[in-house]
């Protein structure tokens, strides 16, 4: 029964897809300047917390205690 049938079909018009290449530049310079203001800032951030945590690490020592170990020892 179903066999003798013709099948249905149903048409949808579908737009050719297009290439944009400028959009696709553009996009990746965008992309690549917002890494490199990131990694910027996470950069100087990293550098500002190095600096400041070794100088309250080794404070300088008074002019009295410095030696330069000329003495010999065995």
């Amino acid at each position: 029964m179903f066999l003798l049938q013709e099948p249905a079909i149903t048409w949808v018009k579908v737009e050719k897809p297009v290439f944009d290449l400028a959009a696709l530049v553009l996009g990746s310079f965008k992309l690549a300047g917002i890494l490199l203001v990131a990694a910027l800032l996470v950069g100087v951030l990293i550098g500002v917390v190095l600096v400041l945590s070794r100088r309250r690490a080794t404070p300088a020592p008074p002019l009295d205690d410095v030696s330069l170990h000329l003495d010999r020892h065995g």
